[in-house]
């Protein structure tokens, strides 16, 4: 184990470290520290010796070099076991270091900023700080070096279990997360400086692109037993999402659970009103919103029950024991909702296998539009904006005889927000703001509006019901119909009302077709495929 001597302490975050340096003093460390971070830890009362005391340099240049220096860098890098080493470190006065705490100037956090200049961009790119983190990594056999305030609590634990040393354990686990933080900083400056264009114009997508991941889960397998896999999460993200839901019960999430949970999350995210989803395979099959949540997840269950058995369902409310007590009687694989009652917690306990996923609260969802979308292909990437784009009532373009009603806007509203979420071609039947048919991933669109079709009548049929379930709905359609049979078959199969991007070279024919059969239709100039 590494004693702990002498800690070199520079932060931007200050965080916990009065009383993490306090943790130290008692342990009879001596602080190394630079320019505000010295100031506030002299302030709390602690003995702090200027780097440049130490170093006999002065820091220079508004401070860019402070902590450039061999007393320093060879503190840090001299190996302990090494005799050469340590007869050239007593030659030249320099005292080994024990402990390393910094973390970086804010240049994440500065870009983010609207209208931050290439000046302020440059001036907050830290050199020294990252030069003593990985020094203080290579050699963390004898090295201590934090990069993250987390660490302070679990870094004092173990000096208070050991007399004031580090296991080589820690040091290695501690070593790992600060090349993984400096990877991630270089990565996004160089994100960030890359996108620079002529004249001071940002390109949207830089020359070059480095993204993070974090392993937060190995896996028992991926899409299929062959096949092995593991959950990733990217760093950076705030929104709530499936990535940083937290399980409170359940078998492990599968690959294909989180999958689908994050295509059932991230369509009940449309909604601002109390709204259910389920998903299977990634598809929606069955979405409802209702101010009454139980009565949205009994009408998005029972659009296509035989589909929901083994889904995945999704909230943006509150479950509460009313809904959990009508969830336990179909079996489902997960829930992912923003919070769950005690009563839900009660009820779902008796099913252990059950996984619940809570995550952060959806009052007000802030989706980070600036993080791209990715999608892997065989040797490379493709990046684009993430889809979120919407439709309002005063968006859309009727382009019919006759106009829809308001009761036909609010359902064509609803079923726009969902057939953006199903696979293409993508046809969604809806009625009184609950899914009544949809039809995913077919080659033709016509054929995905036959199987939309087909679903709700086998449904009806299933429930005893002998009335057409498509009589009075209307259809969304995530592209435009390049032929008028997609419009006649939506027409015989009873629907009312379509909504749709347009821009079509045939568009003339479709509004055609509408009118014909007494249809409204409306554009609203937004494509959705989702492939």
């Amino acid at each position: 184990m590494a004693q702990i001597k002498r800690a070199l302490i520079s932060v931007s975050d200050k965080s916990g470290l009065a009383d993490f340096c306090k943790g130290l003093a008692a342990f009879g460390v001596h602080i190394l520290s630079t320019g505000g971070t010295a100031k506030m830890l002299r302030e709390s009362g602690l003995d702090v010796t200027d780097v440049s005391d130490d170093t006999g340099f002065p820091e220079m240049l508004d401070g860019r070099v402070k902590t450039l220096h061999p007393k320093i860098h060879g503190g840090l890098l001299g190996l302990r076991d090494n005799a050469s080493h340590r007869e050239q470190m007593a030659a030249h006065g320099i005292e080994p270091i024990d402990m390393v705490v910094v973390n970086l100037y804010p240049f994440e956090q500065t870009v983010a900023k609207p209208g931050c200049t290439l000046e302020e961009a440059i001036e907050n790119i830290d050199i020294g700080g990252p030069s003593m983190l990985r020094s203080a990594a290579k050699n963390h056999r004898s090295v201590t070096v934090l990069c993250d305030p987390a660490d302070y609590t679990a870094t004092l634990d173990e000096m208070k279990a050991s007399g004031g040393s580090v296991s080589e354990a820690l040091n290695a686990r501690l070593a790992l997360k600060v090349f993984a933080r400096t990877a991630a900083y270089d990565g996004a400056i160089s994100n960030w400086l890359s996108a620079q264009g002529e004249e001071g114009k940002r390109e949207r997508f830089p020359e070059s692109y480095t993204v993070q991941f974090r392993k937060v889960q190995p896996m028992r397998y991926g899409e299929n037993p062959h096949q092995s896999a593991a959950f990733y999460v990217e760093a950076g993200v705030t929104e709530p999402c499936v990535a940083n839901a937290e399980q409170l019960q359940g078998k492990e999430l599968s690959f294909n659970n989180i999958h689908d949970a994050n295509g059932a999350f991230e369509l009940v995210k449309e909604f601002s009103e109390a709204a259910a989803v389920i998903i299977k395979h990634t598809n929606p099959c069955g979405a409802c919103s209702d101010p009454d949540l139980l009565s949205a997840y009994r009408r998005a269950r029972d659009a296509d029950p035989v589909s929901a058995f083994g889904g995945i369902v999704a909230f943006n409310r509150e479950v509460n024991g009313a809904v959990a007590q009508e969830i336990a009687q179909t079996f489902v694989e997960a829930i992912i909702a923003p919070g769950f009652d005690a009563q839900a917690l009660e009820v779902f306990s008796a099913k252990k296998n059950l996984r619940l996923l809570r995550t952060p609260g959806l009052d007000q969802v802030a989706f980070q539009a600036e993080r791209f979308d990715m999608k892997r292909v065989v040797g490379g990437m493709l990046l684009q904006d993430r889809d979120l784009k919407g439709v309002s009532a005063a968006d859309l373009r009727v382009v019919t005889k006759r106009a829809p009603t308001e009761e036909e806007i609010r359902d064509l509203l609803f079923a726009w927000k969902v057939v953006k979420h199903v696979k293409s071609n993508a046809i969604v039947y809806t009625k009184d703001l609950c899914t009544v048919g949809v039809g995913a991933g077919q080659m033709s669109r016509v054929d995905s509006s036959r199987i939309a079709v087909w679903k709700a009548q086998e449904t009806a049929r299933n429930a005893g019901r002998s009335d057409n379930p498509i009589v009075g709905t209307v259809l969304a359609s995530d592209a435009f119909f390049p032929f008028r049979d997609g419009v006649d078959a939506a027409a015989a199969a009873g629907a009312v009302a379509v909504i749709q991007p347009g821009g079509s070279m045939r568009d003339a024919e479709t509004i055609a077709a509408a009118d014909e059969h007494g249809m409204a239709m409306v554009f609203t100039g937004v494509r959705h495929f989702k492939h």
